[in-house]
């Protein structure tokens, strides 16, 4: 083990659609067996439990427990929790479900785990269908609940995450001084790029987290408000040098990412996606954050995933404490 207790920048709650229902306004519960009866979310079509060959992977739904057992057992600080299922909201089609959709799962999470383990850190999910309510609940979640942040959905929205539509919710997270993360999530609109079940597997996290990166650099968001912090996960790190070369001198009056990183507003996962000392050297140590990814991709035990990390020999140990600790801390402002 380390000599400090680690950040676990990236963990999971795997909400069940049942259980979140029960915190939908009631007129959803006038008619609960026609509404649960068809998924509250859209499903991307590239099942990841089903299929001949199946995926041989220990497959978990964490309790309170399971998480507070997690956390122990890893030496950990603190656990940033995102969503599973409702992670797809963005490929919500209605408005006003959506919503009611976002709300009902960030009053689950701060009833189910936050105000029972001060050690989970929430992020929040927002309807950004809805711009305006999705600054009135970016607002609520943090004011109220003590949430860290937001997810972004990288796929499934019409328009880019950098269009000039969704400015008020960076603005709201500016003066919040919140984080929001692009959190890759297979899609819908994947079944029609891919023909295997392997081929999505490989190309559809890092797919929407390369367009949305390339989107927010040119759109010189970040340089208008500096106390904006946005994060990229679930797709490592290997693909940001080469699209920061290939940036180049394209970028106008936009601050290139170089700079955004020397500014602390950009961050990038490399959990199991974990970097390799090339991206290191390339990208630095101050922008990059481990994540556990629990209990996702199978890893059932976080004291093998700390583990993992800590037992690298590529990377140097001051730059461990950089990943595991001081950069997720000052990401989610801990």
């Amino acid at each position: 083990m380390a000599d400090w207790k680690m950040i676990d920048a990236d963990g999971h709650i795997r909400e069940v659609e049942s259980d979140v229902f029960e915190y939908l306004p009631d007129y959803y519960k006038a008619r609960r067996e026609a509404v649960l009866y068809f998924p509250l979310l859209p499903h991307h079509g590239w099942h990841r439990q089903a299929g001949r060959e199946g995926i041989g992977r220990s497959f978990l739904i964490p309790t309170l427990q399971d998480w507070q057992q997690a956390l122990t057992e890893g030496n950990i600080e603190a656990a940033v929790v995102y969503p599973t299922r409702w992670m797809h909201i963005g490929q919500v089609g209605m408005t006003d479900f959506a919503v009611d959709l976002s709300k009902a799962y960030n009053d689950y999470l701060h009833d189910k785990f936050l105000r029972h383990e001060p050690r989970l850190k929430g992020i929040a999910v927002l309807p950004l269908q809805d711009v305006a309510a999705a600054v009135a609940e970016l607002r609520r979640v943090v004011k109220n609940y003590g949430m860290v942040g937001a997810v972004l959905p990288a796929d499934g929205l019409p328009r880019p995450l950098g269009h000039p539509e969704f400015h008020p919710v960076y603005e709201e997270a500016n003066r919040l001084g919140c984080m929001l993360a692009v959190h890759s999530q297979n899609s819908l609109r994947n079944n029609d790029l891919f023909m295997w079940r392997g081929e999505a597997a490989t190309l559809a996290h890092v797919w929407p987290q390369m367009r949305q990166f390339t989107n927010f650099m040119f759109s010189g968001l970040l340089g208008r408000l500096p106390d904006l912090r946005v994060a990229f996960l679930e797709a490592g790190c290997g693909w940001v040098p080469y699209l920061v070369s290939k940036m180049g001198n394209r970028m106008g009056e936009a601050l290139p990412p170089a700079k955004l990183i020397e500014r602390g507003q950009i961050y990038f996962q490399c959990g199991e996606e974990m970097t390799t000392s090339r991206d290191l050297e390339l990208l630095g140590d101050d922008c990059l954050f481990w994540a556990s990814d629990f209990p996702h991709e199978g890893i059932v035990s976080m004291k093998k995933a700390v583990h993992e990390f800590l037992e690298r020999q590529d990377i140097p140990e001051s730059s461990k404490r950089k990943i595991s600790y001081d950069n997720p801390k000052r990401l989610y402002a801990l």
